[in-house]
């Protein structure tokens, strides 16, 4: 809006009113501020009026005051506010009125108008000293009226501006607020909008008309662009359900595992005006996600080994006594018999409670009873004896052993029968495998030092078939076992897993993405420095 000087002088009521509506007519600058427009037209108020100053206070609806907007004269404005019911101030008494009014004694000189807008009050025009020589006061006074009335409508025509570009600066800041990656595309997958998390990814930042597989990857613009050829996860529900489609991707431009939700940009009117494309990246949680659910495996894992424990610790020597009995019986029996016949079947009878024997003591590992004799030794002696002990086996069925040895093999503290035990089960079990595939096959050993050297990681690999993923779970689970009747306890495994737990390591199972099956044993590293419980540790032992 011009300053007051290029307002020309009027002559007479008509052509005030004339110049009244040319000079309120000029709509203020779109960087006008709120303050500078007030303030320029306090100015062409009080030049179109002759007024010594002119005051315009807006009301603050929610505070139910009115405050100094702005004054004539250049003039800079002091913070001011007065309640809106206060009658004796002449900003507040303008609030109530319906048209202009000249003021009498206290206030005399003072004219006081109404701003009002579309059903709501906006303030009120204090025009001090207002008396054009050629004007009679009735003349003035609807002059003043006129001047409120277009004033009135752009102050709210800027209000309703300043609105509008306010919710605009606050929906580009949330847009631009959010961590999750938004795409912006018109119907032909060519990038309109987008905000600061995707913008990052892009080289130039502002790659606006690019199309979207520059962002996003020929994958997933692929994905959004033929609906009908490509899978959707059934993520979606509510009102988006009908026009949203959801979908992970891995290894896509957007992140390591994101889940894209695409969902149909409409107008007022329903026309498809393109796709609106909300990216998160996942890949934390999922990990997290997977740690938890290896940690509740683990613990249902612990709790099923401790209620085995509990129960065994109370079956094992109600069975061991009556066991004992009839091995001592069947030995004194096959010395004192001298019939062939009668002597086969008493072997037989001692084979089989033998079996049950070893059982029982097998059994012992959950219950926590059994001792054990805490040496130093290193998990390569361990392997290269049982090794020794299964080449005859390993030949047999033409199953060759690679072995890996690590740069420094550090020792561990355990009882070494025990952990033989483990690692002859695991392998035996690999065995087993491959020998059931009806083929020569291949076991890989493996010794590392993991865990920032704190963990001795010991992998047995075979090359048999895998471990079935609807069994993998329950692998470990006491007297679950896969194969035929009378070939196996299901015991084995589920004493490797309790006699690792004993050592305070871990023994894990999982099909690698090329084959076979792998079990991975972590036990922590023997410090020499510490003092170990039970017995004094011996020096390492090695093959």
């Amino acid at each position: 809006m011009p300053p007051p000087s290029m307002v020309p002088t009027p002559r007479g009521f008509q052509q005030r009113l004339e110049a009244c509506g040319l000079a309120f007519a000029r709509p203020p600058e779109l960087r006008t501020t709120m303050p500078q427009a007030l303030a320029a037209m306090a100015d062409e108020a009080a030049a179109l009026t002759d007024a010594a100053r002119v005051t315009i206070w807006l009301h603050d609806r929610r505070a139910r005051e009115l405050w100094l907007a702005a004054r004539s004269g250049h003039r800079p404005v002091t913070p001011t506010r007065i309640a809106a019911d206060e009658t004796s101030e002449p900003p507040a008494l303008g609030l109530s009125l319906e048209r202009p009014v000249q003021l009498p004694t206290p206030h005399a000189g003072l004219i006081v108008a109404p701003l009002r807008g579309w059903r709501r009050a906006l303030g009120t025009i204090v025009l001090e000293n207002a008396s054009p020589s050629e004007l009679t006061a009735d003349e003035t006074l609807d002059l003043a009226s006129h001047v409120a009335r277009h004033l009135s409508r752009t102050i709210e025509n800027i209000q309703l501006l300043d609105e509008v570009v306010r919710q605009h600066r606050l929906l580009h800041d949330c847009f631009d607020s959010l961590v999750d990656l938004v795409i912006v595309t018109d119907p032909h997958s060519a990038v309109v909008q987008m905000n600061d998390a995707a913008r990052r990814l892009t080289a130039n930042g502002e790659p606006f008309g690019a199309p979207l597989a520059s962002i996003a990857g020929s994958e997933i613009a692929a994905w959004i662009g033929s609906p009908t050829e490509m899978p959707a996860e059934p993520a979606v529900s509510g009102p988006a359900a009908g026009r949203a489609r959801c979908r992970t991707f891995t290894g896509s431009p957007l992140g390591g595992t994101v889940v894209v939700t695409v969902t149909t940009l409409t107008s007022v009117d329903m026309t498809n005006m393109g796709r609106v494309i909300v990216a998160r990246d996942v890949t934390e949680s999922r990990r997290l996600e997977a740690e938890r659910e290896a940690l509740q495996a683990r613990l249902a894992q612990s709790e099923k080994l401790a209620a085995l424990g509990q129960f065994v610790a109370g079956v094992a020597h109600e069975i061991n006594n009556p066991l004992q009995g009839v091995l001592g019986n069947v030995e004194l029996l096959l010395r004192s018999s001298t019939d062939a016949g009668q002597r086969a079947d008493l072997r037989r009878i001692l084979h089989e409670a033998d079996r049950a024997a070893k059982i029982v003591r097998n059994l012992l590992v959950f219950s926590g009873v059994r001792r054990t004799v805490q040496r130093r030794l290193t998990v390569e002696g361990l392997i290269s004896r049982v090794l020794t002990g299964r080449r005859a086996s390993l030949a047999e069925r033409n199953i060759e052993v690679i072995r890996r040895h690590p740069d420094r093999r550090p020792s561990v503290l355990g009882d070494a029968l025990m952990l033989q035990q483990a690692i002859l089960n695991i392998l035996v079990n690999a065995e087993h495998a491959i020998a059931d595939a009806a083929t020569s096959g291949r076991i890989e050993i493996s010794t590392e030092l993991g865990a920032g050297g704190r963990m001795v990681v010991t992998r047995i690999r075979d090359s048999g078939p895998g471990i079935d993923g609807a069994v993998l779970s329950r692998i470990f689970d006491p007297f679950f076992t896969t194969k035929d009747v009378n070939k196996g306890t299901g015991l084995g495994l589920t004493i490797a897993y309790g006699i690792v737990k004993d050592h305070g390591g871990t023994l894990l199972a999982a099909n690698p993405p090329d084959g076979g099956a792998q079990f991975t044993i972590e036990l922590p590293v023997a410090e020499r420095d510490a003092g170990a419980p039970g017995p004094p540790a011996a020096p390492a032992e090695d093959a």
